[in-house]
């Protein structure tokens, strides 16, 4: 039966262990409870081992009943392994995207991991030293994945899911000289471009929980710490509910009164 609103749960920088055998079947167990789909936006591996996605994979599959679609963060590249964490959770269930779309209860979503360097007129440019114009080109394909992808969406609501965010305003609260290395602006630009309902991303571990691009898309920060901070006695997940064919309808603070 066809959903009139879908309800997305997100979360992010989970930060999987080897050792870390069901930590999060609780938690996986509540998002089902709780909502229609699941978003997972990044940072899923601690060290970027496959051994930690499979730790993941396994909480997933043993408590997760709900579609679930993920990018990756910059954790998940440290050891060069990603390719084989996306199989990892691709087997698991997970719908892994990287300039990909994915449809859901008639929702279109759109993934990259995106990248760093700054945001507005503080964000770095491409002049100068080649090792810089290769730093800001990561950015600039990042942001074009993106666009590209969003590009494809044909559903009346459309969920950008990202790692780095798109924004200053959900990173306020980190130190000021790590900002640039949080986000990218650049990502906003095609967020705009398409008129995206909502997006999710994590990175930042001490920012703020929401803001909106200059468009006026909603753009939230579900970071596992931020959500444990925030939301203290609460399971640390986000929720949004959206009407499949009109506009947002309610947000996590109206769904949390329901509780």
């Amino acid at each position: 039966m066809a959903l009139e609103r879908v309800r997305i749960a997100a979360v992010a920088d989970i930060h999987a262990k080897k050792t870390g055998f069901g930590a999060y079947q609780d938690l996986f167990a509540k998002i089902t409870q709780s909502a229609d789909v699941l978003l997972l936006c990044g940072d899923l591996t601690d060290y970027g081992a496959p051994e930690e996605a499979r730790v993941l994979a396994k909480d997933i599959t043993s408590a997760l009943r709900i579609p679930a679609i993920g990018v990756l963060g910059n954790h998940d590249f440290e050891t060069g392994k990603q390719d084989e964490i996306v199989r990892i959770l691709t087997d698991a269930g997970v719908v892994m995207l990287d300039g990909d779309v994915h449809e859901v209860h008639g929702i279109g979503f759109a993934g990259v991991k995106g990248f760093c360097g700054g945001f507005g007129r503080r964000a770095l440019g491409a002049w100068g030293e080649r090792i810089i114009k290769d730093f800001v080109h990561e950015t600039v394909e990042e942001a074009l994945k993106l666009e590209a992808a969003l590009a494809r969406l044909r559903t009346p609501q459309k969920i950008a899911v990202l790692h780095y965010s798109p924004i200053h305003a959900t990173v306020v609260g980190e130190p000021p000289e790590i900002e640039a290395f949080l986000g990218s602006s650049r990502l906003e630009e095609a967020i705009d471009r398409y008129r995206v309902s909502a997006v999710f991303h994590g990175h930042a571990h001490r920012g703020s929980l929401e803001g909106r691009t200059k468009g006026g898309a909603v753009v939230y920060n579900v970071a596992l710490p931020v959500m444990l901070a925030a939301y203290p006695d609460k399971p640390p997940f986000r929720v949004l509910e959206v009407a499949v064919s009109e506009h947002l309808v309610a947000d996590f603070a109206a769904l949390e009164r329901r509780r």
